[in-house]
Order: C-alpha cells, then structure tokens, then sequence
C-alpha cells in the first residue's frame, strides 16, 4: 500500500503559523480563571471566565452578620423559668410550724388559716427568682410545662418577687398590731419557687447560635455563581470565597473545569479566525495571496481584541473604551469595505467573549462601524475623521439608548456614566490617522489621504515634469483622467490610478527632448541608430523608479513606473531596425522594457491608458468609429502579447475599460462650431 507524501509550499507553511499565532494570541489575551485563587473586591468587574460550581456549597452568613444576628436574637431571647412546688410545700410548712410555737396565736386560730392560706396564694402565683446580680428582670420569659414543653410570653410583672411578696405577708402580719410582739419571732423569709430553668436557657442559646451559623442557601453543582463581566456583589464575594474554601478543604481541583473552560475557548477563537481567513481566500484571494494584507488584517484583530481585554481589566466599563470603529476606518483606507467591515465583525465577536452582556455589546459596535465606514467610505480629508466620531457618538448613544429603554421599559435606567465612556470612545477615533501612518509606514501601503495629498501638481515631481517635460505632463494628465475614469466602471482603486498616472513618466526629465510631445521641429533621434534611440527611450523606465526612489514615494506608485510598458517593445525602433534589416533574425531584447508586466489592475488600466492616449494623438479621423478601431487595436495587441496575462484583470473588465476608453476620447476630439467673421463693410 502506497503513501501519496503530501508537500506543502512555503507561502501555505508561513499563513498556518500566522494563523496558529494569531490564534494562540487571541486565547493568552482573554483572562482565565486560575487555580491559585481569584483576584477580586466588590463592586468590581468580573475579569475571569464564567464560574460554575463542581460541587454543592452551602452559603452561610459572613461573620460580621453573623454575630450581630446572634447577639440580636439572644438580646431577645425569653429565659426559661420552671415552677418548683416543693420549695412552696417547705416553705407554708416551716411557716405553719412557726406559726404553732407561737401561744398568743391559739386563741386566734383563724388569723393563722388567714396567713398560711395568703402564703399559699402566693407561692401560687409565684414568687420568680431574680435573673442577674442587678436585680432586673426581662419583661417576659417562659414557663416550663410539666411535658417539657414551654409556654412563651409569661409577664414577669404576673409574678411575685422576694420583696413584693415579703412585702404582702408583712403587711398582713401588720394588720394585728396585738400580735406584733409575738409574730416578730417568726422569720418570714420566702424562697423563690419559679426558678431560671439553665438546661433548656442554655439549649435555647445554642439553638440562636446553630441557627446564626447555619446556611442560607446553597448553590447546587453545574450552577453558576459569577459571569464575565459581571460586578462582584458582597454576597457573590462571599459565595466565592466559601467555594474556594471547600475547594480546598476538600482537595477538590478546579483543573478540569479550566479545561474545559480554555477548550471552549480555543474553539470559539479558532472558528471566528477561520471564517475571517476563509472569507478571504473565497472572496478575495487576491488578498490572500497578499501576505502584507493577511499580515495585517491579522494583527488588527489581535491588537484590537488584546487592547479590550485591557482595558476591561483595568476599567468599569472598560470594553466600551476601545475605539473598535478604527478598525473598519483603516480597513476601508487601504482594502475594500466588505472585508473591511468582515474583519470589524471579527474583532466584535472576539472581544464579546470578554464582556457579560455579549448581545448588546454586539449590537452596539455592529452599528456604530456601520456607520463609522458610511461617514468615512473615502477618507481623503483630516476633516472627515471628526464627522466620523460625531457620527459614531449618535450611533452609540442611539444604539444604547434603545437597549435601555428595551430591556427596562425606563428612560430613568440611561447612565450618563455610560454615554460618558462611549463619548471618550468616539474621541479616540482621530488617532484613526495615527494608525494609517505607522501601517504605511510598516507594510508599504498606501492611503487615499496619501493618494491625495500625492497627486498635488505642486509636488516637487510634477512641478518638475511640468516645467522640463511640458507635454509629457500634459500627457500625463490626460492619461490620468482617462485611467481614472475606467477604473471607476471597473471598481478599481481610482485615486490610486489617477495618482499613479500622474507620476508613470517622471523619468522623461532627464532626457526630455527625445520624446516626441516635448519636441518642436527637431528630433535628436535623427542623429541615433535605433539601438541607441531605445535605450535612451527604455531607460526613461529606471530614471523614474531612481527619482521616485530618492523622493520616497510608496511602493505602490513605483509600480505604475515600472508595469506602464511591462515587457513590451519600444515598437518604434524595433519596426525601424527589423526594416532596415531585411531576412536578419534580429534579438527583440535590446528593444524591450525592463518590466515587469501590470501585476494588478490598477497598473494594467494604466498601460492600456497610456498607450491608447499617445496613440489618438496621431488620428487624423476622429470619428466614433476610428476611435473605436484604435481603442481596440492598442488594447487587442496587448492582450496579445501577454501584457496582461499577470494581473487579476478579466476580459469583463477589458470590455468595460474600452467603452471607457472610447466615451473619454470622443468627449477630448468632440468636433466644435466654427465661429463666423464679421462682415468688412
């Protein structure tokens, strides 16, 4: 059985380590939750991964809480009294005893009945026993009943005490002034018979103190206790920290749920990635095979996303502060809208990993960089990045405003705090041109705000052409506005055509007078063989990128120098030489541009442009019919060739550019009216 090896190039090789990186970036930026322990404090953001509980926890009150409950229920808590008969029975009988060794009380024996009936009486009402060394008792307590039961919310004012009840036998005792003397013998000393029952007190106080530490709840296993996101409540921080306390009385690890935590993650991170990646290979794989735009569309959303997670640790309402609208503004500068927006969503969707309340988070940005590329959509002005972050605020504040009102049915639950930090957010989007420098300076790239500012015929370069090549400016303006025009049906980048046109022919100062539009009446090619007329004519080609080099233009407009001819001949000389040398097998090389061919579009619309300009300017017919003859000669023979046959341009847009081609030259050799004379009287 046979293997098929399987081989891998090394652009393939370099994207998959990007994409690994990117990936394992992405999943080190997002906070985690740790084995060790949690950082956290009330009132604070939750800055790990959603917590769920592997265990049952019992949630018990916090010692604070605790103790002023226990102190608070034994403050109020009822003492237990018991009714002891037997001290009643002792006391009337040592009483009565008494009574009988008194001899005046013979005679009286009904005043004797009187006083033990009334000592009776008392002990059953009851004489209570004092609670404390102060003497004070609780208004209430409760009685034990004979089933050990308890009868609550006893008055102890429905008792006797010592005095009040030595106090009623001595005013009876007075009442017989004649038996004074005799019944001041007798030691009246009543004992308490309701008495402070210390075993059911004591199991009372316990019951206070179990009930004070006893659970509150539980949070059951596989439930959440805290999201991302989500502010620590005192009672959250408490059930936190009684969960790592269990975990670690009991030995439990949390590994496994981290794993499978972190795998959630990675999964979630690599799919995200990879629909960005796939959307790009699919839908522009001239992007793909790009490896400067996959570099940077790939650090964008990593620098973003890691950006927010920062700033949410670091801040309450942190994710909202990160200005996530730059990245569609500087997308849109250097690449199309829709990949730029695709990137955007991208960035959103991971940053939402971070936040709790990932749907309105999502909403909120969607919008806001929806019409953060609708105000921007060609950035060719400072200017436009301040409508942008005005534009962007209204988003925001429209957008939050609505969730609000929608979730709560209350504009009262609007926090200008909120409106604040998404004001602070909109502000930061003018470092948008901060960031558009630094990326051109990194990759190459080259902006609109650039294009722009480049294609101001005040730039030392035009200036020059204009003053030393006079026709070859007009030549290039002419190429410019032409190019410029086809790229727009074609969905080219037209700034950068009209920009480049501008600068394709700079190298033609150094040898001005050996190009036809800037000659008058002589021609110094008249003294040259037509080797030495195209070299002179060829190396125009490496003047220009030596000029466009010391002047540092990008790269991008360096191109247009080097593709406006390709590998194409100066077909002028070669005819010329090939005539004078009839049968001669003659070497095309000497008469062919360095190159090399138009590697995108935008280059390929500006040979096609160039060419057809120089050539109508031989017509003599300027019919619509001539026009379109030369049109389709030039841009037929270079297709030919294979000029082309390196850029992504199709036969769809080869079409297109020609109709382009032939409206902007009937429109430069529209036919005029003559105007007449006046009459010589």
């Amino acid at each position: 059985m046979k293997f098929t090896k399987i081989r891998f190039s090394r652009d393939t090789l370099l994207r998959a380590a990007m994409f690994v990186a990117a990936v394992t970036l992405l999943f080190l930026s997002i906070p985690s939750a740790e084995t060790d322990g949690y950082e956290y404090s009330p009132g604070r953001p939750w800055n790990y991964d959603a917590l769920v509980a592997n265990i049952d926890i019992e949630l018990f009150r916090d010692p604070e809480t605790q103790k002023h409950l226990e102190d608070s229920m034994k403050a109020n808590a009822e003492m237990v009294y018991y009714r002891n008969d037997d001290i009643a029975r002792e006391v009337i009988n040592e009483f009565s005893a008494a009574l009988g060794k008194v001899s005046q009380l013979h005679s009286s024996a009904a005043f004797k009945r009187r006083l033990i009936e009334n000592l009776r009486q008392i002990y059953a009402q009851g004489i209570i026993a004092l609670s404390d060394a102060d003497g004070q008792m609780p208004p209430t307590v409760s009685m034990r009943t004979s089933d050990n039961g308890r009868t609550p919310n006893q008055a102890t004012s429905s008792f006797y005490t010592f005095a009040s009840a030595h106090s009623a036998m001595q005013e009876l005792l007075n009442s017989q002034p004649d038996l004074h003397d005799a019944l001041s013998e007798i030691s009246l000393s009543p004992r308490p018979n309701i008495l402070p029952d210390t075993v059911m007190t004591n199991m009372e106080l316990r019951n206070i103190e179990a009930f004070a530490r006893s659970p509150i709840g539980m949070v059951a296993r596989g439930e959440k206790i805290i999201d991302r996101g989500e502010i620590v409540t005192p009672r959250t921080a408490q059930i936190i920290s009684t969960y790592q306390k269990k975990i670690d009385r009991q030995g439990i690890s949390l590994d496994s749920t981290l794993d499978l935590s972190s795998l959630g993650e990675i999964i979630v991170i690599t799919w995200l990635m990879l629909m960005l990646y796939a959307y790009i290979y699919i839908f522009r794989p001239d992007y793909y095979r790009n490896f400067r735009i996959l570099l940077l569309l790939t650090i964008m959303v990593v620098a973003f996303t890691f950006f927010a997670s920062i700033l949410n640790a670091s801040f309450s309402r942190g994710i909202y502060l990160v200005p996530l609208t730059i990245v569609p503004i500087v997308l849109v500068v250097f690449l199309d809208s829709r990949t730029a927006f695709f990137a955007y969503l991208t960035t959103v969707f991971l940053c939402a990993v971070i936040t709790h309340y990932m749907w309105d988070f999502i909403l909120i940005q969607a919008l806001a960089g929806f019409v953060a590329m609708a105000s921007i959509r060609e950035l060719t002005k400072r200017s436009q990045l301040l409508i942008a972050a005005v534009a962007v605020f209204t988003a925001y504040a429209v957008a939050y405003m609505s969730i609000v009102v929608m979730t709560t049915g209350n504009f009262a639950n609007i926090e200008s705090a909120m409106l604040g930090t998404l004001g602070i957010n909109a502000l930061l989007i003018s470092f948008a041109y901060v960031v558009i420098f630094l990326i051109e300076k990194s990759f190459g790239f080259i902006s609109r705000v650039t294009l722009v500012e480049l294609s101001d015929i005040n730039h030392p370069l035009l200036r020059e052409l204009s003053q030393e090549c006079p026709g070859t400016f007009q030549h290039s303006m002419a190429v410019s506005n032409m190019a410029a025009a086809a790229a727009a049906k074609v969905g080219a980048n037209v700034q950068l055509v009209r920009t480049g046109a501008l600068y394709h022919d700079i190298g033609k100062t150094a040898n001005p007078a050996f190009f036809t539009e800037n000659q008058h009446g002589i021609n110094p090619h008249s003294a040259l063989t037509p080797h030495q007329s195209a070299r002179i004519v060829i190396d125009h080609v490496n003047e220009g990128l030596r000029k466009a080099e010391k002047s540092k233009l990008p790269p991008r407009l360096r191109d247009f120098i080097a593709e406006h001819h390709g590998r194409g001949k100066a077909r002028y000389f070669y005819t010329t030489y090939c005539n004078e040398h009839p049968g001669e097998d003659v070497d095309p090389a000497p008469f062919t541009y360095p190159g090399p061919n138009p590697r995108s579009i935008e280059t390929s619309i500006m040979m096609m442009a160039d060419a057809v300009e120089a050539a109508s300017r031989s017509l003599t017919d300027h019919s619509p019919e001539a026009i379109r003859a030369l049109v389709n000669k030039i841009i037929d023979s270079q297709v030919a060739e294979g000029l082309h046959n390196d850029s992504p341009i199709s036969f769809r847009d080869i079409s297109e550019i020609k109709r382009s081609f032939e409206s902007t030259l009937r429109t430069m050799y529209h036919s005029r009216i003559s105007y007449p004379e006046p009459d010589k009287k």
